[in-house]
């Protein structure tokens, strides 16, 4: 994988050499360079891996997302600070199946690090609502949960935001944990 200087690098010595080739009367091969030359400079912000990756995680290919993300050997010299944030939220999304604690890490990084779309962030906190919840943090999870449908500005979380909450209603439920405890007949028994 490229370093992320070296498609620059690359683009600057494109746009140079269709530079030189309009000079040189061959308009055609300049306008070419320059397409070309776009490419890196697309490429420089939008990482082709993470991009393989979205693809493969849209037709549900966990494990060919996962592969492509691990293509990219040194995230902080290969990527821009935004695509570190989606790499970390890629690798959340495909931990999230196996281990929650590291993927409410890689969460956590993702969005220190910053995600560009409401909707990425609000799938993020939601998913770090979930993993909340499961830990017993309720505040923390209903925190996340209400920034989370803040962000759902399109409702495209809808239902996942509802069912979570009607998650966090049932388990909120009476408990009786003091006083006499047991069942109406084995109090009159007592009693």
């Amino acid at each position: 994988m490229y370093n992320k200087i070296i498609k620059l690098i690359i683009a600057a010595g494109l746009i140079g050499f269709a530079v030189y080739q309009f000079t040189e009367g061959y308009i055609g091969n300049g306008i070419m360079l320059i397409l070309l030359s776009l490419i890196f400079i697309f490429l420089y912000f939008k990482n082709e891996f993470i991009l393989l990756a979205f693809l493969k995680l849209r037709k549900q290919d966990f494990e060919g997302a996962t592969k492509w993300l691990n293509k990219i050997k040194n995230p902080e010299a290969a990527l821009v600070k935004k695509q570190q944030g989606y790499y970390n939220y890629l690798h959340g999304i495909m931990v999230s199946q196996s281990n929650m604690n590291e993927a409410e890490k890689y969460f956590k990084k993702a969005l220190s690090l910053g995600l560009s779309m409401d909707h990425d962030l609000a799938m993020a906190k939601l998913n770090l609502a979930g993993i909340a919840f499961s830990k017993r943090r309720k505040l923390e999870a209903q925190k996340l949960l209400t920034e989370a449908t803040k962000l759902d500005k399109q409702g495209m979380l809808t239902d996942q935001i509802k069912m979570m909450k009607d998650n966090m209603k049932r388990a909120v439920g009476p408990n009786q944990h003091y006083g006499a405890g047991g069942s109406v007949r084995s109090q009159k028994r007592r009693g």
